[in-house]
């Protein structure tokens, strides 16, 4: 069973003409159409909420529409859990996220049994990533908060497929 999520996953990430037009420029979040963040609060003081603020904030974050079907998003993987999709506004082709099935803003609001379940996926999808995208590495990247660079209160988790001199950020290994 694992063999054949493995295939059917490289399949949806076949390598791209690897030119320097491959990519479309990376928009700005605020300019793509439809796409919105969530209203989920980035504040630990609000954990009393009342259950109708948060069903409120489940019926407009985007990654909730996604789950429930309600907006488009191209899946690689899926279980009870969490769900794995492509990122929307990619750092590099195969960039994808981890999101958990249920709605919580940051990761410190997610239970331990939900991050455990969603990082227990991380070498069974980076590696798949990393074979359809012909990449070498990866990088696993959590922003919790608004000041981190959170943009979507939902919890997720990054998967960014890497070769060196990609130039995404500078690193010991592609610095000049």
């Amino acid at each position: 069973m694992e063999a054949r999520r493995l295939a059917v996953l490289c399949s949806h990430l076949r390598q791209i003409d690897p030119g320097p037009s491959s990519l479309p420029e990376r928009p700005k979040l605020n300019t793509l159409s439809g796409l919105s963040t969530s209203n989920c609060s980035t504040n630990a003081d609000d954990q009393h909420r009342s259950d109708s603020a948060k069903k409120n904030e489940e019926k407009h974050c985007i990654f909730c529409k996604i789950i429930r079907g309600e907006s488009p998003a191209f899946k690689l993987y899926e279980d009870d859990i969490c769900l794995c999709i492509l990122d929307l506004n990619p750092l590099i082709h195969g960039h994808s996220l981890i999101i958990p099935k249920s709605h919580f803003s940051s990761l410190e609001e997610t239970p331990p049994p939900v991050v455990a379940a969603m990082c227990s996926k991380v070498p069974f999808i980076s590696k798949s990533i990393m074979r359809a995208t012909k990449c070498d590495s990866f990088n696993l990247l959590v922003n919790s908060g608004a000041a981190a660079g959170q943009v979507i209160f939902h919890t997720h988790i990054h998967i960014v497929p890497r070769n060196a001199h990609d130039q995404l950020w500078t690193s010991k290994v592609n610095a000049p």
